[in-house]
């Protein structure tokens, strides 16, 4: 008996079975993102896979914006700061008045979606000092979880690029957090106040090794017991508007202090 005749019967068969399970495979759910044990957290990271998947740098962000900002004239010191939330919510010209400073901070970014945008945003617009503020988000795990040498290595890039481009760089220090609301709670547990101290330090070390300038916001704002002070924020990790005019105050300073150096 030949059995050869029945192999394009079993291969349409195959198929069919095949095709018929294709609509359940596609409804089958989408992995979810690792727990990180902090439902606030977890929801957070959630919401934003969207972002993680489509445009991990948000890139989209300030696109048009740039693409509108006429370089800067002869004679005028353009700054960019670079940053996550504690940027994003900065409101530069009320603190800044009259000043060529750009906002380029964005909600909770980490340190890696911040260099897939530096060309972007920093680079591109040609400014003459470059203020970042980053890795609290780093600490807390929002995109994956980073030790302090993650961190310091995303430092590194960054202040490379804006020295290949001649660029002078500030670079903040970590601002301290609280737990005194119950708002705050998760937030403090997130990031220990070890390693806010110890990238701190990284900063402030590297900085004086590279002659960059090191702004200390976290002396200005910590309390007696090591937290933000309460009256500098109500979440435990942005500062009030009081908060903000201390920062100001500081990071004035050290643009100033960029711009003398040679």
């Amino acid at each position: 008996m030949r059995t050869y005749a029945l192999q394009p019967v079993i291969r349409t068969l195959l198929l069919l079975a095949i095709f018929l399970a294709l609509p359940g495979l596609a409804q089958q759910p989408a992995p979810a993102i690792p727990s990180t044990g902090s439902p606030d957290l977890d929801g957070y990271r959630t919401s934003r896979i969207s972002i993680y998947t489509d445009d991990f740098g948000q890139l989209a962000r300030y696109r048009a914006e740039n693409a509108a900002l006429a370089p800067p004239a002869a004679g005028v010191n353009r700054v960019v700061f670079l940053g996550d939330s504690i940027t994003d919510y900065w409101k530069l010209p009320e603190y800044f008045p009259g000043k060529p400073y750009i906002n380029r901070g964005i909600d909770g970014q980490t340190t890696p979606e911040m260099l897939v945008r530096f060309r972007q945003d920093v680079i591109d617009l040609h400014p003459a000092v470059l203020v970042v503020l980053a890795g609290t988000n780093d600490i807390a795990g929002v995109t994956g979880r980073s030790s302090n040498e993650d961190i310091e290595a995303n430092y590194a890039s960054m202040a490379e690029l804006a020295r290949a481009h001649h660029i002078r760089m500030v670079f903040a220090s970590i601002l301290p957090v609280h737990n005194y609301t119950h708002d705050a709670e998760e937030s403090f547990a997130l990031r220990p106040r070890e390693r806010i101290l110890a990238l701190n330090q990284w900063l402030k070390n590297y900085c004086a090794e590279n002659h960059l300038v090191y702004l200390d916001y976290f002396n200005a704002l910590v309390d007696e017991r090591g937290m933000l002070k309460r009256a500098l924020a109500d979440d435990g990790v942005h500062p009030t508007g009081d908060g903000y005019k201390i920062m100001a105050s500081l990071a004035e300073k050290a643009i100033q202090k960029a711009l003398a150096e040679k």
